[in-house]
Protein backbone atom coordinates (compact mmCIF):
# COMPACT_ATOMS: atom_id res chain seq x y z
CA UNK A 1 0.00 0.00 0.00
CA UNK A 2 1.17 3.41 -0.87
CA UNK A 3 0.23 6.74 0.69
CA UNK A 4 0.85 10.37 -0.57
CA UNK A 5 0.89 13.80 1.37
CA UNK A 6 0.33 17.15 -0.07
CA UNK A 7 3.45 20.01 0.66
CA UNK A 8 2.04 23.21 1.74
CA UNK A 9 3.97 26.15 2.46
CA UNK A 10 4.34 27.88 6.05
CA UNK A 11 3.22 31.13 6.35
CA UNK A 12 4.97 32.95 9.31
CA UNK A 13 2.54 35.98 10.34
CA UNK A 14 5.08 39.01 11.59
CA UNK A 15 2.16 41.23 13.17
CA UNK A 16 1.37 44.90 12.54
CA UNK A 17 3.51 47.55 13.62
CA UNK A 18 2.51 48.82 16.71
CA UNK A 19 -0.17 51.39 16.86
CA UNK A 20 -1.48 53.93 19.45
CA UNK A 21 -4.97 55.30 20.30
CA UNK A 22 -5.55 58.54 23.38
CA UNK A 23 -9.30 58.31 24.54
CA UNK A 24 -9.75 61.93 24.23
CA UNK A 25 -7.86 65.06 22.38
CA UNK A 26 -9.12 67.54 24.56
CA UNK A 27 -8.57 67.31 28.46
CA UNK A 28 -10.26 69.93 30.70
CA UNK A 29 -9.63 68.77 34.12
CA UNK A 30 -11.59 69.68 37.29
CA UNK A 31 -10.40 68.79 40.71
CA UNK A 32 -14.15 67.81 41.22
CA UNK A 33 -12.83 64.69 39.06
CA UNK A 34 -10.03 64.27 41.31
CA UNK A 35 -10.12 60.21 41.44
CA UNK A 36 -11.74 59.91 37.97
CA UNK A 37 -9.66 58.83 34.81
CA UNK A 38 -9.17 61.75 32.97
CA UNK A 39 -6.97 60.38 30.15
CA UNK A 40 -5.93 56.85 28.68
CA UNK A 41 -3.60 55.22 26.19
CA UNK A 42 -3.22 52.34 24.58
CA UNK A 43 -1.50 50.69 22.48
CA UNK A 44 -2.02 47.49 19.84
CA UNK A 45 0.97 44.58 20.89
CA UNK A 46 3.08 45.23 17.92
CA UNK A 47 5.59 42.58 15.99
CA UNK A 48 8.33 40.91 16.86
CA UNK A 49 9.45 40.35 13.63
CA UNK A 50 8.33 36.61 13.61
CA UNK A 51 10.95 35.65 16.11
CA UNK A 52 8.63 34.90 18.94
CA UNK A 53 11.01 37.57 21.57
CA UNK A 54 9.06 38.75 23.91
CA UNK A 55 8.38 42.85 23.90
CA UNK A 56 8.66 45.51 26.41
CA UNK A 57 6.69 48.68 26.05
CA UNK A 58 7.57 52.70 27.03
CA UNK A 59 5.37 56.18 26.68
CA UNK A 60 6.58 59.10 26.42
CA UNK A 61 4.89 62.10 26.78
CA UNK A 62 5.82 65.89 25.96
CA UNK A 63 4.81 69.26 25.37
CA UNK A 64 4.35 68.90 21.63
CA UNK A 65 7.30 70.88 19.60
CA UNK A 66 9.97 69.24 22.43
CA UNK A 67 10.65 66.77 20.34
CA UNK A 68 10.38 64.62 23.70
CA UNK A 69 13.80 66.26 24.54
CA UNK A 70 11.67 66.81 28.32
CA UNK A 71 9.17 64.15 27.93
CA UNK A 72 7.85 62.03 31.07
CA UNK A 73 8.90 58.82 30.56
CA UNK A 74 7.11 55.36 31.73
CA UNK A 75 8.67 51.65 31.44
CA UNK A 76 5.78 49.58 31.53
CA UNK A 77 7.21 46.71 31.40
CA UNK A 78 6.23 43.35 28.97
CA UNK A 79 2.33 42.32 28.16
CA UNK A 80 1.31 46.00 29.32
CA UNK A 81 -1.12 47.88 26.68
CA UNK A 82 -2.66 50.49 28.23
CA UNK A 83 -1.75 53.74 31.05
CA UNK A 84 -4.35 55.56 32.54
CA UNK A 85 -4.16 59.02 34.70
CA UNK A 86 -6.28 60.65 37.59
CA UNK A 87 -6.84 63.98 37.12
CA UNK A 88 -5.55 64.55 40.20
CA UNK A 89 -2.05 62.73 38.77
CA UNK A 90 -2.26 64.41 35.62
CA UNK A 91 -2.52 68.08 36.88
CA UNK A 92 0.10 67.54 39.10
CA UNK A 93 2.37 66.45 35.63
CA UNK A 94 0.68 69.61 34.54
CA UNK A 95 1.60 71.87 37.82
CA UNK A 96 5.06 70.80 38.57
CA UNK A 97 6.16 68.94 36.37
CA UNK A 98 5.85 71.18 32.83
CA UNK A 99 5.39 74.02 34.53
CA UNK A 100 1.59 74.48 32.70
CA UNK A 101 -0.26 77.67 33.94
CA UNK A 102 -3.63 76.74 35.76
CA UNK A 103 -6.56 77.41 33.39
CA UNK A 104 -4.07 77.63 30.05
CA UNK A 105 -4.66 75.20 27.98
CA UNK A 106 -1.50 73.30 26.63
CA UNK A 107 -0.51 71.34 23.42
CA UNK A 108 0.92 67.58 23.97
CA UNK A 109 2.51 64.53 22.25
CA UNK A 110 2.60 61.24 23.16
CA UNK A 111 4.42 57.90 21.17
CA UNK A 112 4.83 54.30 21.99
CA UNK A 113 8.49 52.69 21.80
CA UNK A 114 8.07 48.65 21.17
CA UNK A 115 11.50 47.38 22.22
CA UNK A 116 11.90 43.71 20.85
CA UNK A 117 14.14 41.87 23.78
CA UNK A 118 15.89 40.06 21.07
CA UNK A 119 19.04 41.66 19.76
CA UNK A 120 19.63 42.38 15.90
CA UNK A 121 15.60 42.79 15.59
CA UNK A 122 13.88 46.66 14.92
CA UNK A 123 12.11 47.70 17.72
CA UNK A 124 8.92 49.68 17.20
CA UNK A 125 7.46 53.32 17.65
CA UNK A 126 4.05 54.50 17.20
CA UNK A 127 3.04 57.73 15.37
CA UNK A 128 3.09 60.72 17.61
CA UNK A 129 -0.56 61.35 19.10
CA UNK A 130 -1.55 64.91 19.61
CA UNK A 131 -3.71 65.63 22.42
CA UNK A 132 -4.35 69.05 25.23
CA UNK A 133 -4.95 69.79 28.66
CA UNK A 134 -6.00 72.49 30.55
CA UNK A 135 -4.91 72.63 34.14
CA UNK A 136 -6.52 73.20 37.65
CA UNK A 137 -5.10 75.22 40.46
CA UNK A 138 -5.66 72.85 43.18
CA UNK A 139 -7.73 74.61 46.95
CA UNK A 140 -6.42 74.38 50.03
CA UNK A 141 -6.18 70.72 51.58
CA UNK A 142 -6.51 72.68 55.30
CA UNK A 143 -8.94 75.42 56.28
CA UNK A 144 -8.99 77.70 59.91
CA UNK A 145 -11.37 79.66 61.24
CA UNK A 146 -10.14 82.80 62.91
CA UNK A 147 -12.15 85.61 64.34
CA UNK A 148 -13.78 86.91 67.44
CA UNK A 149 -16.43 84.95 67.08
CA UNK A 150 -14.67 81.40 66.62
CA UNK A 151 -13.28 79.82 70.37
CA UNK A 152 -9.09 81.31 69.38
CA UNK A 153 -10.13 84.84 68.51
CA UNK A 154 -7.53 86.23 66.54
CA UNK A 155 -4.89 84.83 67.69
CA UNK A 156 -4.74 82.99 63.79
CA UNK A 157 -0.97 81.12 65.02
CA UNK A 158 -4.04 78.83 67.16
CA UNK A 159 -7.26 79.40 64.49
CA UNK A 160 -10.03 76.79 64.66
CA UNK A 161 -9.17 73.60 62.47
CA UNK A 162 -11.99 72.87 60.23
CA UNK A 163 -12.40 69.42 59.09
CA UNK A 164 -12.03 68.27 55.62
CA UNK A 165 -14.45 65.83 53.50
CA UNK A 166 -12.67 62.09 52.86
CA UNK A 167 -14.64 62.31 49.52
CA UNK A 168 -15.20 65.70 48.66
CA UNK A 169 -11.68 66.87 50.29
CA UNK A 170 -12.44 70.69 48.98
CA UNK A 171 -15.81 70.42 51.38
CA UNK A 172 -15.05 71.93 55.29
CA UNK A 173 -16.99 71.82 58.10
CA UNK A 174 -16.73 72.85 61.86
CA UNK A 175 -19.03 71.99 64.29
CA UNK A 176 -18.83 73.84 67.71
CA UNK A 177 -19.55 76.89 69.76
CA UNK A 178 -19.49 80.11 68.13
CA UNK A 179 -20.21 83.39 70.31
CA UNK A 180 -21.38 87.03 68.91
CA UNK A 181 -18.70 88.40 66.17
CA UNK A 182 -17.00 87.81 63.52
CA UNK A 183 -15.22 85.40 61.61
CA UNK A 184 -13.84 84.53 58.34
CA UNK A 185 -11.75 81.76 56.56
CA UNK A 186 -7.79 81.18 56.43
CA UNK A 187 -5.91 78.69 54.59
CA UNK A 188 -3.04 78.81 57.26
CA UNK A 189 -1.76 79.62 60.74
CA UNK A 190 0.53 81.76 59.46
CA UNK A 191 1.01 84.69 61.71
CA UNK A 192 1.33 86.69 58.09
CA UNK A 193 -2.16 88.32 57.46
CA UNK A 194 -0.98 88.57 53.63
CA UNK A 195 -2.08 85.26 53.29
CA UNK A 196 -5.12 83.42 51.14
CA UNK A 197 -8.49 84.49 52.89
CA UNK A 198 -12.00 83.57 51.78
CA UNK A 199 -14.34 86.50 53.04
CA UNK A 200 -18.09 87.19 52.75
CA UNK A 201 -19.34 87.84 48.90
CA UNK A 202 -20.56 91.34 49.26
CA UNK A 203 -24.18 90.32 47.12
CA UNK A 204 -24.45 87.22 49.26
CA UNK A 205 -23.79 85.78 52.28
CA UNK A 206 -23.92 82.52 50.97
CA UNK A 207 -21.32 82.85 49.06
CA UNK A 208 -17.17 83.30 49.42
CA UNK A 209 -14.69 85.16 47.47
CA UNK A 210 -11.14 83.97 47.63
CA UNK A 211 -8.41 86.91 48.26
CA UNK A 212 -5.58 85.67 47.20
CA UNK A 213 -2.79 86.84 49.34
CA UNK A 214 -5.05 88.74 51.21
CA UNK A 215 -6.33 91.10 48.76
CA UNK A 216 -9.76 91.93 48.27
CA UNK A 217 -12.62 93.33 50.24
CA UNK A 218 -12.33 92.39 54.25
CA UNK A 219 -16.07 91.22 54.31
CA UNK A 220 -16.76 88.86 57.35
CA UNK A 221 -19.65 86.75 58.66
CA UNK A 222 -21.47 88.16 61.84
CA UNK A 223 -23.12 85.84 64.33
CA UNK A 224 -25.58 87.63 66.71
CA UNK A 225 -26.35 84.83 68.74
CA UNK A 226 -23.72 82.63 70.56
CA UNK A 227 -24.64 78.96 70.67
CA UNK A 228 -23.65 75.87 69.02
CA UNK A 229 -23.23 76.18 65.09
CA UNK A 230 -22.18 73.77 61.91
CA UNK A 231 -20.36 75.27 59.30
CA UNK A 232 -20.32 73.93 55.65
CA UNK A 233 -18.26 75.35 52.89
CA UNK A 234 -17.25 74.29 49.70
CA UNK A 235 -14.05 75.79 48.51
CA UNK A 236 -15.04 74.52 44.77
CA UNK A 237 -18.30 76.02 44.30
CA UNK A 238 -17.61 78.93 46.79
CA UNK A 239 -20.52 78.48 48.61
CA UNK A 240 -21.00 78.50 52.79
CA UNK A 241 -23.86 77.12 54.69
CA UNK A 242 -24.21 78.24 58.62
CA UNK A 243 -26.89 76.48 60.64
CA UNK A 244 -27.44 76.80 64.76
CA UNK A 245 -27.93 73.81 66.24
CA UNK A 246 -30.22 73.28 69.11
CA UNK A 247 -28.68 72.10 71.45
CA UNK A 248 -25.13 72.30 73.31
CA UNK A 249 -21.62 71.43 71.93
CA UNK A 250 -21.05 68.74 74.31
CA UNK A 251 -23.31 67.13 76.94
CA UNK A 252 -20.24 66.49 80.04
CA UNK A 253 -18.01 68.83 81.29
CA UNK A 254 -15.10 67.27 83.30
CA UNK A 255 -12.24 69.48 85.75
CA UNK A 256 -8.65 68.50 86.09
CA UNK A 257 -5.70 69.48 87.61
CA UNK A 258 -3.63 69.57 90.99
CA UNK A 259 -5.59 72.29 92.35
CA UNK A 260 -8.83 69.94 92.00
CA UNK A 261 -10.25 67.21 93.34
CA UNK A 262 -9.44 64.99 89.87
CA UNK A 263 -5.88 66.41 90.11
CA UNK A 264 -3.90 65.64 86.49
CA UNK A 265 -6.17 62.10 85.99
CA UNK A 266 -8.23 62.61 82.79
CA UNK A 267 -9.16 58.97 83.15
CA UNK A 268 -11.44 59.62 86.49
CA UNK A 269 -12.07 63.28 86.37
CA UNK A 270 -14.88 64.58 88.20
CA UNK A 271 -17.91 66.37 86.35
CA UNK A 272 -19.74 69.27 86.20
CA UNK A 273 -23.93 68.75 87.07
CA UNK A 274 -26.07 70.03 83.60
CA UNK A 275 -28.57 72.21 83.89
CA UNK A 276 -31.83 70.30 83.80
CA UNK A 277 -33.57 73.61 82.37
CA UNK A 278 -30.83 74.83 79.99
CA UNK A 279 -28.91 72.29 78.87
CA UNK A 280 -26.32 75.08 77.80
CA UNK A 281 -25.38 75.11 81.33
CA UNK A 282 -22.90 73.22 83.83
CA UNK A 283 -22.40 73.69 87.46
CA UNK A 284 -19.64 72.42 89.70
CA UNK A 285 -18.90 73.16 93.54
CA UNK A 286 -15.51 72.69 94.24
CA UNK A 287 -12.34 73.09 96.53
CA UNK A 288 -9.95 74.50 94.87
CA UNK A 289 -5.97 74.30 96.11
CA UNK A 290 -3.17 75.86 95.72
CA UNK A 291 -2.47 74.80 91.83
CA UNK A 292 -3.84 74.73 87.97
CA UNK A 293 -6.67 73.67 86.51
CA UNK A 294 -8.86 73.39 83.29
CA UNK A 295 -11.62 71.89 82.10
CA UNK A 296 -12.14 69.07 79.47
CA UNK A 297 -15.19 67.62 77.36
CA UNK A 298 -13.94 63.99 77.33
CA UNK A 299 -12.93 61.24 79.52
CA UNK A 300 -9.60 59.17 78.15
CA UNK A 301 -6.41 60.35 77.12
CA UNK A 302 -5.15 63.92 76.73
CA UNK A 303 -5.75 64.17 73.09
CA UNK A 304 -9.02 62.42 72.60
CA UNK A 305 -11.21 65.85 72.46
CA UNK A 306 -11.73 69.33 73.11
CA UNK A 307 -10.96 71.21 76.34
CA UNK A 308 -12.23 74.86 77.80
CA UNK A 309 -8.88 76.84 78.67
CA UNK A 310 -8.27 79.96 80.38
CA UNK A 311 -7.90 82.85 77.52
CA UNK A 312 -4.32 83.40 79.34
CA UNK A 313 -1.73 81.67 80.64
CA UNK A 314 -2.23 81.45 84.89
CA UNK A 315 -5.71 83.08 84.46
CA UNK A 316 -6.91 84.46 87.57
CA UNK A 317 -10.38 82.98 89.15
CA UNK A 318 -12.28 86.64 88.51
CA UNK A 319 -11.95 85.32 84.55
CA UNK A 320 -15.21 85.56 82.46
CA UNK A 321 -14.46 84.06 79.27
CA UNK A 322 -12.39 80.78 77.99
CA UNK A 323 -10.98 79.31 74.39
CA UNK A 324 -11.92 75.91 72.80
CA UNK A 325 -8.89 73.85 72.09
CA UNK A 326 -9.25 70.56 70.26
CA UNK A 327 -6.90 67.40 71.21
CA UNK A 328 -3.14 68.57 72.33
CA UNK A 329 -3.41 71.88 69.69
CA UNK A 330 -3.63 75.48 70.94
CA UNK A 331 -2.22 77.23 74.48
CA UNK A 332 -2.51 75.07 77.26
CA UNK A 333 -3.96 77.58 79.20
CA UNK A 334 -5.00 77.30 82.87
CA UNK A 335 -6.82 79.08 85.45
CA UNK A 336 -4.00 79.46 88.60
CA UNK A 337 -5.44 79.28 92.33
CA UNK A 338 -3.19 80.97 94.86
CA UNK A 339 -2.52 80.41 98.87
CA UNK A 340 -4.57 83.77 98.81
CA UNK A 341 -7.39 82.78 96.55
CA UNK A 342 -7.79 79.00 97.49
CA UNK A 343 -11.35 77.76 99.00
CA UNK A 344 -14.51 76.91 97.67
CA UNK A 345 -15.65 77.88 94.34
CA UNK A 346 -18.60 77.30 92.89
CA UNK A 347 -18.57 77.49 89.00
CA UNK A 348 -20.75 78.38 86.15
CA UNK A 349 -19.93 77.65 82.22
CA UNK A 350 -22.47 78.70 79.89
CA UNK A 351 -21.81 77.14 75.96
CA UNK A 352 -24.28 79.43 74.73
CA UNK A 353 -22.29 82.34 75.87
CA UNK A 354 -19.00 81.15 76.08
CA UNK A 355 -18.64 82.52 79.27
CA UNK A 356 -17.34 81.02 82.88
CA UNK A 357 -18.29 82.28 86.25
CA UNK A 358 -15.79 81.04 89.41
CA UNK A 359 -17.79 82.65 92.64
CA UNK A 360 -16.89 82.19 96.02
CA UNK A 361 -18.95 79.18 97.28
CA UNK A 362 -22.12 80.46 99.06
CA UNK A 363 -24.89 78.53 100.93
CA UNK A 364 -28.61 78.74 101.20
CA UNK A 365 -31.37 77.56 103.42
CA UNK A 366 -35.05 76.73 101.94
CA UNK A 367 -37.83 74.90 103.50
CA UNK A 368 -40.89 75.01 105.72
CA UNK A 369 -39.09 75.73 108.55
CA UNK A 370 -37.60 78.75 107.09
CA UNK A 371 -38.12 81.93 106.47
CA UNK A 372 -38.49 81.30 102.45
CA UNK A 373 -40.66 78.40 102.80
CA UNK A 374 -39.71 76.43 99.81
CA UNK A 375 -39.06 79.28 97.62
CA UNK A 376 -36.20 77.87 96.51
CA UNK A 377 -35.89 81.21 93.96
CA UNK A 378 -35.87 83.13 97.77
CA UNK A 379 -33.59 80.95 99.83
CA UNK A 380 -32.11 82.36 102.66
CA UNK A 381 -28.44 82.75 102.23
CA UNK A 382 -26.22 81.75 104.90
CA UNK A 383 -23.24 84.20 106.05
CA UNK A 384 -20.16 83.05 105.22
CA UNK A 385 -17.44 83.79 107.91
CA UNK A 386 -14.19 85.60 106.36
CA UNK A 387 -11.57 84.03 107.81
CA UNK A 388 -12.55 80.42 107.38
CA UNK A 389 -14.21 79.83 103.88
CA UNK A 390 -16.35 76.65 104.58
CA UNK A 391 -17.74 77.77 108.00
CA UNK A 392 -21.47 79.36 106.99
CA UNK A 393 -24.29 80.98 109.86
CA UNK A 394 -27.93 81.77 109.86
CA UNK A 395 -29.48 83.41 113.17
CA UNK A 396 -33.01 84.30 113.07
CA UNK A 397 -36.63 82.99 113.09
CA UNK A 398 -37.44 78.85 112.11
CA UNK A 399 -40.54 77.42 112.70
CA UNK A 400 -42.37 73.98 112.74
CA UNK A 401 -41.18 72.47 109.50
CA UNK A 402 -38.27 70.77 107.36
CA UNK A 403 -35.10 72.25 105.96
CA UNK A 404 -32.50 71.85 103.73
CA UNK A 405 -29.48 73.60 102.26
CA UNK A 406 -28.82 74.51 98.53
CA UNK A 407 -26.10 75.38 97.09
CA UNK A 408 -27.49 77.99 94.72
CA UNK A 409 -31.35 79.11 94.59
CA UNK A 410 -32.17 77.30 90.70
CA UNK A 411 -35.44 77.11 90.92
CA UNK A 412 -35.38 73.36 89.19
CA UNK A 413 -33.93 72.15 92.53
CA UNK A 414 -31.92 69.41 90.10
CA UNK A 415 -28.71 70.76 92.28
CA UNK A 416 -26.48 69.62 94.80
CA UNK A 417 -27.17 69.90 98.72
CA UNK A 418 -26.34 69.28 101.95
CA UNK A 419 -28.80 67.07 103.57
CA UNK A 420 -29.27 65.68 106.55
CA UNK A 421 -26.73 61.99 107.64
CA UNK A 422 -29.96 60.30 108.58
CA UNK A 423 -27.52 58.03 110.90
CA UNK A 424 -26.84 61.40 112.90
CA UNK A 425 -28.61 65.20 112.79
CA UNK A 426 -25.35 66.26 113.85
CA UNK A 427 -23.54 65.58 110.23
CA UNK A 428 -24.50 66.16 107.09
CA UNK A 429 -23.67 64.68 103.56
CA UNK A 430 -23.63 66.04 99.66
CA UNK A 431 -26.84 64.98 97.91
CA UNK A 432 -25.72 65.42 94.14
CA UNK A 433 -28.36 66.60 92.21
CA UNK A 434 -30.75 64.31 90.40
CA UNK A 435 -30.10 61.48 92.96
CA UNK A 436 -33.48 60.49 94.72
CA UNK A 437 -32.32 60.94 98.18
CA UNK A 438 -34.24 63.56 99.91
CA UNK A 439 -33.33 63.60 104.12
CA UNK A 440 -33.97 67.21 105.84
CA UNK A 441 -34.10 68.33 109.14
CA UNK A 442 -36.93 68.95 111.42
CA UNK A 443 -37.71 71.69 113.73
CA UNK A 444 -40.61 69.91 115.70
CA UNK A 445 -43.74 70.98 116.91
CA UNK A 446 -43.59 73.93 120.28
CA UNK A 447 -39.81 74.38 118.93
CA UNK A 448 -40.53 77.64 117.48
CA UNK A 449 -38.13 80.85 117.71
CA UNK A 450 -34.68 82.45 117.27
CA UNK A 451 -31.71 79.79 116.20
CA UNK A 452 -28.38 80.42 115.46
CA UNK A 453 -27.51 77.83 112.68
CA UNK A 454 -23.41 76.91 112.00
CA UNK A 455 -22.38 74.70 109.12
CA UNK A 456 -19.37 73.60 108.48
CA UNK A 457 -19.07 72.03 104.72
CA UNK A 458 -15.63 71.13 104.94
CA UNK A 459 -15.96 68.75 108.26
CA UNK A 460 -20.06 67.72 107.12
CA UNK A 461 -21.64 68.84 110.50
CA UNK A 462 -24.26 71.28 111.85
CA UNK A 463 -24.70 72.77 114.89
CA UNK A 464 -28.72 73.99 116.00
CA UNK A 465 -28.77 76.24 118.92
CA UNK A 466 -32.03 77.71 120.22
CA UNK A 467 -31.78 81.22 121.44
Amino acid sequence: MNSCQKDEPIVVSMGEPVALSVSTTDVVLSQKQADNTAISFDWTRGTNHGTGSSISYTLEVDKAGDNFASAKVYDLGKGIFEKSFTTSALNDLMLNYWSVPAGTSQDFEARVKADVTVDGVEDGVTDTIAFSVTPYEPVSDVLYLVGDATPSGWDIANATSMTASASQPWVFTYQGALSAGNFKFAVSRESCWCQDFYTQDPNDEGMMVHNVGGSGDDIQWQITDGGNYKVTVNLLDLTITLEQLAGPLYSALYIVGDASPSGWDIANPEAFTRNADNPFIFDYDVTLTPGDFKISTFVGDWCDGDWLNASQPDQVLTATDFIITHACDGPDNKWHVTDATQGRYHIKVDLSKNTIAINPFKLYMVGSATPAGWDIGSAVQLQQDPNNWYLFTYEGPMVEGEFKFPVNRQSDWGQDMYMMDPNDPTKMYLHHGGDSDDSKWTIAAGQDGNYKITVNVQDLTIVLKKQ
